[in-house]
């Protein structure tokens, strides 16, 4: 690429308790952007005047205002309103480490095959006051980086937190941006569809970024339920089965990772005591259900689902199984070396 002009996009939704220090890593990158946007998606607190305080003393700040739309919708704005080949995101209570930009940036530096999507690094997770809980989050799983199969893709999730990223101007709009229906994997939807359209990726094993998971989080939130349900049938209509290569997507990829996202969102419902969401969440598991047609999981289900309507029993239950599914998996890699 001839053009490695970055713009720095940050939506805002009632921040104020993070955006200063979240602009700030943005500020000390060791590559400064070259615009820097911060979206006001229709803030009710004083996080809009934070920024305007800011963009006083750093110019290169500009505050732009809408009416509340969720992140999809802000972020789309954001891009719409700058110029930059390059998108850099960050949500407003993350942060960035000072060699973020500059280490994604080179990926596209030294890109010379297939045009390059979007650029990625690992992350580091943290909790709401900023502490570390984990260090390079990515490294610790089994999801394949770079991206580059579309089973495994279906079946684990992108795991890639915008934040953590660089994107082509150029593949963004080619896709047509975030879809604002979205408000919670709507990340896992836009670099899925950049894929889908022959871009490549990039992947840096190392964090330049942090993640800050807190119990106010978006992924709380009954809109991202909302999202999770439209994702899922979206999918579903995106992805038929292909039998000329024996990809059967919903039966071996879409139903059982959904049916293990709901079964996760009961246990994490349960901890707050939260039942009637612990009965919503079995709702939207065992509506998959059928869609496992006659393999033995979904009779394991059948059997096992009757007792999630017992949230004592349910729980401790879920528990087992992922304990045991996941000492499966180790004897498995053992066996095969």
């Amino acid at each position: 690429m001839n053009d490695l002009s970055i713009v720095a996009i940050i939506p805002l939704y009632n921040g104020a308790r993070w955006i200063e220090e979240t602009i700030a890593t943005a500020l000390a990158q060791s590559v400064q952007p070259d615009e820097f946007i911060v979206v006001d998606d229709g803030s009710t607190d004083d996080g809009p005047a934070i920024v305007e305080k800011l963009a006083r003393q750093h110019p290169i700040i500009q505050l732009l205002r809408k009416s509340n739309g969720g992140q999809s919708a802000a972020r789309n704005f954001g891009v719409a309103h700058s110029r930059s080949a390059l998108i850099a995101l960050l949500d407003q209570d993350d942060r960035w480490y000072p060699n973020h930009l500059k280490a994604l940036r080179a990926e596209f530096e030294k890109n010379e095959g297939m045009p390059l999507g979007w650029a990625y690094s690992d992350f580091d997770d943290i909790d709401g006051e900023g502490g570390v809980v984990d260090r390079c989050f990515l490294a610790r799983g089994s999801w394949q980086n770079p991206k580059r199969n579309l089973n495994t893709i279906l079946r684990q999730g992108l795991i890639i937190q915008p934040s953590a990223t660089l994107i082509s101007r150029v593949a963004f709009e080619a896709v047509g941006g975030f879809d604002e229906n979205l408000s919670g994997y709507e990340d896992d939807d836009l670099f899925l569809r950049i894929f889908r359209a022959s871009f490549d990726n990039a992947y840096i094993p190392e964090s330049t970024s942090q993640w800050r998971i807190h119990d106010s989080s978006c992924g709380a939130s009954d809109r991202m339920n909302a999202s999770l349900r439209y994702y899922v049938k979206k999918l579903l209509a995106a992805f038929p089965d292909d039998r000329w290569r024996g990809s059967f997507y919903a039966r071996d990829m879409i139903a059982p990772r959904f049916i293990a996202t709901w079964l996760q969102m009961y246990v994490r419902a349960g901890r707050y005591k939260n039942y009637a969401q612990m009965h919503e969440y079995r709702r939207e598991a065992l509506a998959l259900v059928p869609l496992l047609g006659m393999r033995p999981r979904r009779f394991v289900y059948a059997a096992g689902f009757p007792l999630l309507l017992f949230p004592r029993v349910g729980v401790p239950l879920i528990r087992v199984s992922q304990r045991t599914r996941r000492i499966l998996r180790r004897l498995l890699g053992i066996l095969t070396g």
